[in-house]
């Protein structure tokens, strides 16, 4: 089945800007989110088609690909490892994996801006899957060189990012026929990361040189956004909208968090713009002492129309007024 145009799917312009493709992604995420629609069996599908779609657009070397060649150009690109932007690694598909041998968030050091013969060379010693080509023992008369770095990237979304994990990479190597060989790596990435933090994987890289050990591979990770949640480290902050006498009056409201849906209280007179904060419903990670908090960030919503009776009590209430709010500001004498 033929996929649909991926800027009909976010239904914006073919020179949209990353904002209006980051805006549009939002807008119709919130909508079609799974969460959000339980009765729809649908949505789940139009969800990750969304995904998939703002996962091209918002990266500038797929979304050249894709204007040039569709769908399969942005395919090709990745299994034959096109330069180091898009690199010889993509995001396949989740699933059970072995975890990673090893984490680090650290500067890259590597081959980036190597051409195709360069890899053709390096591939061209390998023998076997990844993990058999650590070491070779090495040769008389020959030095021993540590292989190359490599650099990719991969997307997942909020919600795995939040929680946690197990994903398959698909790798094209090139072969000393000029062929390409399609090899996976299962990948384990912990909970709590964020957006554009990497992944070390230990001498996951190209291969050494007379029998010297392998380079590393360094995964980038790029996050979806979410609809409605907003993450600033382990913090999650989301709008809370209440009516007038609600944030008057006071009362008790569910809201979601990451990790299911609870209460928070707002005190009566709660003006707007008050965060409300719901300690430890925030996100964790390998090197934080515990969750973050979540916040609650309060719109005081008026009724967009009013029938004669509530006009009429919201006439008796300004006319209760005892002050104006604007006193005191700043900008009022």
């Amino acid at each position: 089945m033929a996929k649909r145009d991926y800027y009909e799917v976010l239904g914006v312009e073919r020179g949209a800007s990353d904002d209006q493709v980051k805006s549009a992604y939002r807008r119709l995420a919130r909508k079609f989110h799974p969460d959000l629609n339980p009765g729809d069996p649908k949505a789940d599908g139009k969800f990750k088609e969304l995904g998939e779609a703002y996962e091209v657009l918002s990266d500038a070397t797929k979304r050249q690909a894709y204007d040039r060649f569709g769908p399969e150009g942005v395919r090709m690109g990745a299994e034959a490892g096109a330069g180091p932007a898009g690199g010889p690694y993509t995001r396949s598909r989740p699933g059970a994996g072995t975890p990673f041998e090893d984490v680090a968030f650290e500067a890259f050091a590597g081959s980036a801006g190597q051409g195709a013969g360069f890899f053709e060379e390096l591939f061209s010693r390998l023998g076997g899957r990844p993990q058999a080509r650590a070491r070779r023992a090495p040769q008389a008369g020959r030095p021993r060189f540590r292989g190359r770095n490599i650099e990719s990237q991969f997307t997942i979304s909020f919600e795995q990012a939040v929680r946690g994990v197990r994903t398959q990479l698909t790798l094209g190597r090139p072969q000393p026929d000029g062929t390409t060989r399609t090899e996976r790596l299962d990948v384990r990435v912990p909970p709590g990361v964020a957006d554009g933090q990497r992944l070390r994987l230990k001498e996951q890289g190209s291969p050494g040189v007379g029998g010297g050990p392998a380079g590393d591979l360094y995964l980038t990770i790029r996050v979806l956004p979410h609809p409605f949640f907003r993450r600033d480290g382990g913090d999650v902050t989301i709008d809370l909208p209440v009516t007038v006498a609600e944030a008057a009056l006071g009362t008790t409201v569910d809201v979601p968090t990451v990790h299911g849906r609870t209460s928070v209280r707002i005190p009566p007179g709660t003006p707007s713009g008050v965060r409300l904060r719901l300690k430890g419903q925030g996100v964790g990670g390998p090197k934080r002492d515990g969750r973050g908090d979540q916040y609650c960030l309060l719109r005081i919503v008026p009724p967009k129309t009013l029938d004669e009776r509530r006009r009429q009590l919201f006439e008796e209430l300004r006319s209760l007024q005892a002050e104006s709010p604007r006193t005191g500001a700043h900008w009022n004498p």
